[in-house]
Order: structure tokens, then C-alpha cells, then sequence
């Protein structure tokens, strides 16, 4: 069986919105900059009034790399399969699998995309219109 991930008290928020088909991320309303991942104050200027920020889940690939080798016993994708790190036009950067893996490239334009995994649901990015 697969490992799931857990929510906990900063992580709940991005958990959730996956399960509604929506990128969730640290918004701090002081220096008005989305982060990820959620954190009780600010990475940048340290604000504790911090909210929950739905974005477009669309970017760029910043970086990128083609796992070969199971990390589990029990993993939710045979490998191989590509990780990459994903600027969002809203201003963070978080990491997602990208589908299909062989067109991954750095600058690719990408789009949020959901797969369920159960009780669960997984962030891909694929291939989305250009920036």
C-alpha cells in the first residue's frame, strides 16, 4: 500500500485545496508575497498575519529531476518519473511531477493538474499554454 501523505496543522490548507482542484499557498499580508511552503510568519519579512492564497497553479519548470530508483517500498508512481521544481506566475515555487516526463524542460510552461490517489490527491503539472 502507498504512503499518504499527513496533514498537519501548516500543511492542512495545501491538502485540502488539492482535493478541490485548487493550488494553495502562504499569502502575507504585510508584504503582500505568496510563499510555500505554509509557515506561521512570513520567509521574507518575518509578518505573522499570514492567509490562505489560492493561485493559478500555472508557471514555469525552474528546475527538474528523473527519479530512477524507488524512494519506498510501496511508491504511488513506478518509476522513472521527472520532479520539478515550479515557479508560479503567483510568485512562489513549489515541486510537482510533470506528465508527460519527456517533455520536461527548464522555461517549460506548465499548468496545475490533479490526480486522485485515494483519500488523497497528488499535484502534477503538464504542458500548458505559453506564458
Amino acid at each position: 500500500m502507498a504512503i499518504q501523505p499527513e496533514d498537519d496543522l501548516h500543511s492542512a490548507a495545501f491538502w485540502d485545496g488539492l482535493r478541490r482542484r485548487q493550488v494553495v499557498v502562504g499569502r502575507c499580508l504585510d508584504c503582500r508575497r505568496n510563499f510555500f511552503p505554509h509557515l506561521p510568519s512570513c520567509p521574507r519579512c518575518g509578518g505573522r498575519r499570514v492567509a490562505d492564497q489560492v493561485t493559478a497553479g500555472s508557471g514555469t519548470v525552474y528546475s527538474w529531476v528523473r527519479v530512477h530508483r524507488p524512494l519506498s517500498d510501496a511508491p504511488v508512481v513506478a518509476p522513472p518519473y521527472v520532479v520539478a521544481t515550479v515557479e508560479l506566475d503567483d510568485g512562489c515555487r513549489l515541486f510537482g511531477r510533470i506528465e508527460p516526463q519527456e517533455s520536461v524542460a527548464i522555461g517549460l510552461p506548465v499548468c496545475a493538474s490533479f490526480v486522485d490517489r485515494g483519500r488523497w490527491t497528488e499535484l502534477v503539472f503538464v504542458p500548458g499554454p505559453e506564458q
